[in-house]
């Protein structure tokens, strides 16, 4: 039977994710279920999307993409196991919604739920072990987003977003859920088609800074929390073969717009630790580029990159992997994934899998993703790239 401890386990599990047991100054944030990916496609490619095609789950990536979306209209479902070595219950699930005004502007919504499972709690009362009830912490967020094309291929993206965060014990009168507001600025380029080669090929690049808002407070007494504002930039390029077959080539550089933890001290100038300074989101934004003890190599250091590589095989299946990498030093998160898609005319199921290559276990390690995307166009789906075939290939 779980006790509170589990639940301690739990939290620090999904605050920490999977840092080194070394690293004194890694950055952490509240609500990091925002860096989750939910959909399988991004997952298979090394858990990168700012600058990819645009697809249902655009909305965490870059929501900018929807304006060059093929489908008028579409919804996407997903569901991510977390901890699943160890528990059944604790999962990430997300669905979204996307619609086309027009050629030029589209709107977006999401539903992310992130739950850490029932936690049985007990005490110890007179040598006996007495119920103190069953509690379901968990998480979520609500988004809307807006995209407008500002020329035939660039366009701009605003989303807004409602994070809640309930992860109090009711017989602890101290604590409290807390929420914030998030919003996100992002970017979208789609260059024209042009000749690569004897084939047709595409380049595009994003960037999207999502969750930008204030801290989150669970307790009056306790330092607030920051949220997981980030800073996503990309590029990639589809070459596009004739047969409607298809190579994408895509890179991602991330990095958390959150200060780097401090020394701290006592008045006796006994070392009690790193934490984060106390002062307000927007500081922290701008600090957070020049604010690392050790300078620039440091700086350097908080920055995650990513690579992934898509093949479409006649527009119905799709094989993806990618490697994604982030310094010992600040997490050592590093990992292969590899996914595969399957497209039934208006249905797209994605499937991902990760193996780490660090010697820090990853929460999501040898888990199966799984991903659902549904076209509600009332007319076949045009590409978005119009690709000219050479019959002498």
């Amino acid at each position: 039977m779980r006790s509170h401890y589990f639940l301690i386990f739990c939290f620090t599990s999904s605050v920490f994710f999977s840092f080194g047991q070394n690293s004194n100054r890694v950055i952490t944030t509240g609500v990091p279920f925002l860096l989750i990916t939910s959909d399988a496609r991004a997952a298979g490619m090394g858990e990168l999307g700012v600058a990819t095609s645009a697809d249902s789950y655009s909305q965490q990536w870059n929501p900018a993409k929807y304006a060059f979306s093929s489908s008028e209209k579409g919804i996407g479902l997903s569901y991510t196991p977390y901890l699943s070595k160890l528990v059944d219950d604790i999962f990430l699930g997300n669905v979204t919604f996307f619609k086309k005004v027009d050629d030029r502007s589209s709107w977006a919504t999401s539903l992310r739920y992130f739950s850490l499972g029932d936690i049985q709690f007990n005490e110890l009362i007179g040598g006996n072990i007495v119920d103190q009830g069953l509690e379901r912490p968990a998480e979520l967020t609500l988004d809307l987003s807006y995209a407008l094309k500002l020329s035939n291929l660039f366009s701009m993206a605003v989303a807004g977003r409602f994070i809640y965060s309930d992860l109090k014990i009711a017989m602890d009168a101290d604590t409290s859920s807390a929420s914030s507001l998030g919003v996100d600025i992002a970017a979208y380029y789609q260059s024209e088609a042009f000749d690569f080669k004897s084939n047709t090929a595409v380049f595009r690049s994003g960037i999207n800074i999502s969750n930008i808002g204030p801290r989150l407070s669970y307790d009056s007494g306790a330092q607030k929390s920051f949220i997981p504002t980030n800073l996503r930039i990309g590029s990639g390029v589809d070459v596009f073969f004739k047969d409607n077959n298809s190579l994408g080539f895509y890179t991602e550089f991330n990095k958390l717009l959150v200060p780097t933890p401090i020394a701290v001290y006592d008045d006796s100038q006994n070392f009690l630790g790193y934490r984060q300074p106390d002062i307000d989101f927007i500081n922290g934004i701008f600090t957070s580029f020049s604010d690392a003890p050790d300078g620039l190599s440091e700086e350097l250091s908080e920055i995650t990159v990513a690579f992934g590589l898509e093949y479409l095989f006649q527009d119905t299946f799709s094989i993806r992997t990618g490697y994604f990498n982030e310094s010992q030093d600040k997490g050592s998160r590093r990992y292969l994934t590899m996914g595969a898609g399957f497209n039934l005319k208006a249905i797209d199921i994605d499937l991902s899998y990760l193996f780490s290559t660090s010697r820090v276990r990853n929460p999501l390690e040898n888990t199966i993703r799984f991903s659902l995307s549904l076209s509600l166009d009332q007319s076949p789906v045009q590409p978005d790239i119009e690709v000219v075939s050479d019959d002498s290939l």
